[in-house]
């Protein structure tokens, strides 16, 4: 290829729409052009690395016997309400697009394609003879994101690899879900990442296990928590970890204190010299799940310890056996609206009543109550009393007459002690998700009436695995990885082009002739060069060479007349002075190709 007829438009100055680096490289590269909030062009450059970053997926998964298909985008409303996530989904903070068609049936546009494989396959596969099998598809998903930002790290529009297997039995599936992460790793490795396999949360897929690949980045929207011998590593939403021991509270006798406009765990320290660790804090959260019906929870945590979301939301779905479509700390407005009697947030304490709910309009009238493993062991606590500026002190649970489901609730956080090892830490780092496996289990096929035979005659669900790959991310987050103050700098495995040959003076015959050879011998030998043969400055050439990343750089300028170039590596920065044979000797043996 040649720059002439690339269509390459650089931009110097850094767009007022990117917040990162790599947003503003690619659009300052003209790899994306912005159509509007979350929708991007992908121009021919940036074409480029994504077939070759399709390529690398492609070819290691039909080394592990995966089947590539293409499924519909469009998606009817009806198999998702089997599955029970069409509310979910559409509602809320939903992030399908949904519509009508013209007989007012109800379609989405598919973020994901669980339900409609599921029922493929139901339909097609009927024996254990038949199973395991692995099928994937690469194409375009739409997401109605919320806030959209970041370019192509999360945007409405995006290309993505999702891959679905379907096992007799749940042994079967573990297999296929660890060849699936070595697979995984080799083409993370191929694309020349540096990442990290971590635990994460189902989320709204759901399932038993799921794991996320993180390539590593100050920038990444997540943070996760890595043990110090890096025999562990976990999304913090997923982390777990052993708390370290609190403060003691004296045994002394159960009394009550005025604590007046202490509504805070910093104030009640601060005026009373207690310690954060010896309070039992109580949280009113509110979880609305897909039937619509509306929970309050009641958390009990220590009060050094911070609530994870997450954690919460699916200790609320597993008791309730219901997805829950939105979860949030309940207001002064919100008990406003119920004509709820008056909760003294802040006073707070885990024996609240249920009898505070029973003018609620919409509310249910109990309080799911759930207490973290923190406060379990807590022999003697201070905590709310349930009437505005009071809270008891010396209490414990003997003394308060409640019943709570204990469970993991809080947030892991850096330093805290490793579960696998005690003498290890948990440290921090930010990374973004460019992969995704699932142990999805029996969830779909049992929703969707997916069964097979098995080998004694009777009817079993599916087990299922699921497995994605941002296609499309990825890309942004190879170059969030690798660039400098110049450009980006592409591995070579996925660059656009592996040489690019400048020829500094296209006016000057010698500069030009030696520049078309080295093009023509390196497209004979399949390396994929671009000769920039542009009527502009040289300095111009050699500023858009670094901002596009090419690997390598081969420049004819003034001492092509005695048969030498320049060749300059884009990673390494290093500048040789050479003759064309031991040009050509190095890039072979660099792109491991036949004698040039």
């Amino acid at each position: 290829m040649r720059v002439s007829r690339l269509m390459l438009i650089t931009l110097r100055d850094v767009p007022a729409e990117a917040d990162i680096i790599s947003h503003q490289l690619l659009i300052r590269g003209g790899f994306i052009k912005r159509l509007t909030g979350g929708i991007y062009a992908y121009m021919p450059l940036l074409w480029k690395v994504l077939k070759k970053i399709t390529r690398i997926v492609e070819e290691e998964l039909e080394t592990k016997g995966c089947l590539q298909t293409l499924l519909p985008q469009l998606q009817p409303s009806e198999i998702w309400e089997k599955s029970g996530r069409w509310k979910s989904y559409t509602e809320g903070e939903g992030i399908m697009f949904s519509l009508k068609d013209r007989q007012g049936k109800e379609l989405g546009l598919g973020p994901t394609h669980e339900e409609v494989i599921t029922q493929i396959i139901s339909q097609t596969i009927h024996s254990y003879k038949q199973l395991p099998i692995n099928i994937f598809q690469i194409q375009t998903k739409f997401r109605d994101e919320i806030r959209p930002r970041f370019g192509l790290m999360r945007s409405r529009e995006f290309i993505m690899k999702d891959a679905y297997s379907f096992h007799e039995n749940e042994y079967d599936l573990q297999s296929t879900y660890a060849e699936m992460r070595n697979a995984y790793k080799n083409i993370f490795t191929k694309c020349g990442l540096d990442f990290v396999c971590v635990d994460a949360d189902s989320g709204a897929i759901g399932g038993a296990a799921s794991q996320e690949f993180m390539v590593t980045a100050d920038s990444g929207e997540d943070l996760i928590l890595i043990s110090t011998d890096g025999k562990y590593g976990a999304n913090q939403e997923k982390a777990v970890s052993t708390f370290e021991e609190g403060e003691s509270l004296a045994n002394n006798k159960p009394s009550i204190i005025k604590t007046t406009n202490q509504k805070t765990i910093e104030e009640l320290c601060k005026y009373n010299d207690f310690h954060p660790s010896q309070i039992v804090k109580v949280l009113a959260y509110l979880a609305t799940c897909d039937d619509n019906k509306k929970h309050p929870v009641l958390i009990s945590i220590r009060g050094d310890q911070e609530l994870n979301e997450i954690k919460l939301s699916n200790e609320i779905s597993h008791k309730l056996k219901r997805n829950i479509l939105a979860i949030r700390a309940i207001s002064n407005e919100d008990i406003q609206k119920q004509g709820i009697d008056d909760i003294p947030f802040g006073f707070i304490g885990p024996d609240l009543s249920d009898n505070v709910l029973l003018k609620a309009k919409v509310w249910e009238k109990t309080f799911i109550r759930l207490a973290d493993n923190s406060v379990k062991g807590l022999k003697s606590f201070i905590c709310g009393n349930n009437i505005k500026d009071e809270h008891k002190v010396f209490y414990n649970w003997s003394l308060i007459n409640t019943k709570q489901v204990v469970c993991d609730i809080r947030k892991a956080k850096p330093g805290d002690r490793c579960i696998h090892d005690e003498t290890q830490n948990l440290q921090e780092c930010r990374g973004i998700e460019i992969g995704h496996i699932f142990q999805l289990g029996t969830k779909y096929s049992k929703s969707l009436n997916a069964t097979f035979t098995n080998e004694k005659g009777i009817e079993d669900p599916f087990w299922m695995g699921c497995y994605g790959i941002g296609i499309s991310r990825l890309a942004q987050a190879a170059v969030e990885q690798n660039h400098d103050d110049l450009g980006i700098i592409w591995p070579v495995s996925i660059a656009p082009f592996e040489v690019i040959i400048i020829i500094a003076n296209v006016k000057d015959t010698e500069q030009k002739n030696i520049g078309e050879e080295i093009y023509q011998k390196l497209i004979q030998t399949q390396i994929d060069a671009l000769l920039d043969d542009r009527d502009e400055r040289a300095g111009i050439k050699f500023k858009d060479a670094d901002l596009i990343g090419i690997p390598w750089r081969i420049v004819a300028g003034r001492e092509a007349k005695s048969g030498l170039v320049e060749l300059h590596n884009r990673k390494s920065k290093t500048t040789e002075i050479l003759d064309l044979s031991s040009v050509f000797k190095k890039l072979s043996e660099e792109f491991n190709t036949k004698k040039l």
